[in-house]
């Protein structure tokens, strides 16, 4: 593996991934403010159209991460974002993270979506881990997850501040050599 320079468009039964560009500001822009979506991922931060069209303007250039938009096929509607980041090179491993809209949540998306770039990084890019965090306030997004081949690791006693209490993460991973996962 030499980098993330390379884009692909990874397409599923239900959900195509591709790269993601400030074009799709307009329909990722609800993500960013709306309160539960902030509170399952723990965002702080608010975010303009802005700040966000000069973020995405960037994510084609970055050889150090892949930053793809998930785009529903039966509608052609981009319904959040799949991202893996956070490369350690010398260790053959990277972070994820994913974000859905509300209205689309339950439907499997997010599991396929999940599948198709996590498949992409163990077994395209030749990466061995791919890991994740997820708060414990969000068991529907750990049971995708599991769904998806991930396993727990370990937990970080609170991790996040939110409103005044204090929440863990839950550190989950899928290695290659228990990729794919067999079970849904």
């Amino acid at each position: 593996m030499t980098d993330f320079s390379y884009k692909p468009t990874l397409t599923g039964e239900r959900v195509t991934l591709r790269p993601v560009t400030e074009d799709d500001v307009p329909a990722l822009l609800p993500l960013f403010s709306d309160p539960e979506i902030q509170r399952l991922t723990g965002s702080h931060a608010d975010f303009t159209e802005a700040a966000l069209r000069q973020w995405y303007a960037t994510r084609g250039a970055r050889p150090d991460r892949l930053d793809l938009a998930v785009v529903e096929r039966a509608s052609g509607r981009v319904v959040g974002e799949a991202v893996l980041n956070a490369w350690d090179r010398p260790n053959e491993s990277c972070g994820f993270r994913i974000c859905l809209a509300p209205d689309v949540l339950g439907r499997g998306l997010g599991t396929e979506a999940t599948r198709l770039i996590v498949g992409h990084a163990l077994e395209t890019l030749g990466l061995y881990r791919v890991w994740l965090e997820v708060y414990a306030f969000n068991p529907r997004a750990r049971r995708a997850y599991e769904k998806a081949g991930f396993r727990a690791e370990g937990v970080l006693r609170g991790a996040l501040l939110w409103k005044g209490e204090r929440v863990d993460a839950t550190v989950m991973s899928v290695i290659a050599p228990e990729w794919p996962p067999t079970a849904l």
